[in-house]
């Protein structure tokens, strides 16, 4: 069984026991979390898809850990113009272990 839920503007492809990293999350290490937007599920008995989501469908989550992602270098430069802007960029991210898709 999976499920494709939509968190940060963004669809996810899980199922139980996936770890996924997604857009940062205001909730602690080590609680859970329960995402209530479910675009579609698949069972072993054929596809739902919701309209825009899956009524009574529900994923919880646990909350393994909240963190930054590498930086990146974003760097603007004009030729010829002597103009250089050098800035440094990390992500915030949620780590989550997939428990349980509720159907």
């Amino acid at each position: 069984m999976y499920a494709v839920i939509e968190t940060g503007g963004k669809q996810y492809r899980v199922q139980e026991g996936d770890t996924i990293y997604i857009e940062k999350l205001g909730v602690d290490e080590g609680e859970n979390f329960s995402f209530d937007k479910v675009v579609a599920l698949g069972k072993d008995d054929g596809f739902v898809a919701g309209a825009p989501y899956v009524d009574g469908a529900k994923v919880s989550a646990k909350i393994v850990k909240n963190g930054k992602a590498k930086k990146i270098v974003v760097f603007k430069y004009k030729a010829k113009k002597n103009y250089r802007n050098k800035k440094g960029h990390r992500q915030p991210y949620t780590k989550v272990q997939i428990e349980k898709i509720e159907a």
